[in-house]
């Protein structure tokens, strides 16, 4: 396969925002690799926001989930759009059977992926998982794929693109906050989607925050989460006066990452948000507790804060016993953190 060149390239993105992040290098690998090509990344919708103003690929094949009654309405119509793309080169970054089915429905010529729950005869080039893909960044497993292309040992980074204007409206939406470009803006994410066992205990947001705003007169700590963060988010930020602002619920994928990107210095547990401050380069203090830094941390050198415990990582939605891994990280510990950035 090394030697052979393609022009039309699909590229399946992953399904949830970190590991979609985590996989950008893989287009600029392929970028780099085929520098005329026309590349298309495959992603699900609202999460293909992600990669607007993404300058290694040509366009963005963007799809909806829908109930199950409609999959095979919405199935025909998948694979119709790849019949007319005519990709000579199809990669799976997905595991799933169904995405490697509409790769081979759709007559993608060239279908590369890993091998996972029997699909390998829907692939033309099944690859077998890393033999240490429980010890490497995700990142380098994805990367894994690109080898029988003749990618190895590149050294790309997730990357994200926010335009300037973007930016601008951003501070524009803080300005009604009174946030100026003088204020220390802190960004805090404490919800994961993945379950509680990542959530640094609200108690210690709220401690962490209070200590902050007595430290320092200028900062404005932002708040972030989805909907379904509202009353946690809620609670932690309750009590104190206008220096704290309660975003959640209130941006879009595209504002979140604009307002990330003004931030001084950006805390969260191990979720999207935190792969998108890695992504945007921001400075980053990164909680983990029940899952993996080395398979999930920030990709680039950013401030990790996890304590040794016998049961961490356990990979576990919620903590059956003490949650001792997320207790025993104190305020002091990410305060410290935070300030060898600002």
């Amino acid at each position: 396969m090394k030697d052979q060149e393609y022009q039309n390239i699909i590229i399946r993105m992953p399904n949830w925002v970190g590991d979609i992040v985590m996989a950008t290098p893989i287009l600029e690998d392929v970028r780099n690799r085929y520098p005329d090509a026309s590349i298309t990344a495959m992603c699900k919708f609202p999460l293909c926001e992600l990669l607007y103003q993404n300058p290694f690929i040509d366009e963005l094949f963007c799809f909806e989930k829908v109930p199950s009654w409609l999959r095979r309405i919405q199935d025909r119509g998948l694979i119709q759009k790849l019949r007319m793309g005519k990709y000579d080169l199809g990669i799976l970054l997905t595991n799933s059977m169904s995405s490697a089915w509409w790769f081979m429905q759709g007559k993608v010529k060239t279908r590369l992926g890993f091998k996972n729950g029997g699909r390998s005869f829907l692939l033309t080039h099944p690859i077998s998982f890393p033999k240490k893909r429980d010890e490497q960044h995700l990142t380098l497993t994805y990367k894994a794929l690109l080898a029988p292309l003749g990618i190895l040992k590149s050294q790309t980074t997730p990357k994200l693109f926010v335009e300037k204007q973007e930016v601008d409206n951003a501070r524009a939406i803080l300005k009604t906050f009174d946030v100026s470009k003088e204020n220390m803006i802190i960004g805090v994410n404490p919800g994961a989607s993945y379950g509680s066992s990542k959530c640094w205990p609200k108690e210690r947001f709220i401690e962490m925050t209070t200590q902050l705003l007595e430290k320092h007169e200028s900062a404005r700590v932002v708040f972030f989460g989805d909907s379904s963060q509202l009353d946690l988010i809620k609670e932690i930020t309750d009590s104190f006066d206008h220096r704290v602002i309660n975003l959640s619920g209130k941006t879009s994928l595209r504002e979140l990452m604009a307002l990330i990107s003004i931030c001084n210095v950006f805390v969260s547990n191990d979720s999207g948000p935190m792969h998108i401050a890695d992504a945007l380069q921001i400075p980053l203090v990164a909680l983990f507790g029940s899952t993996s830094a080395i398979l999930t941390g920030p990709s680039i050198s950013r401030s990790v804060v996890q304590k040794k415990v016998s049961c961490s990582p356990c990979f576990k939605r919620e903590c059956p016993i003490d949650f001792r891994c997320m207790k025993n990280i104190k305020a002091c510990d990410v305060i410290k953190e935070i300030e060898k950035w600002v």
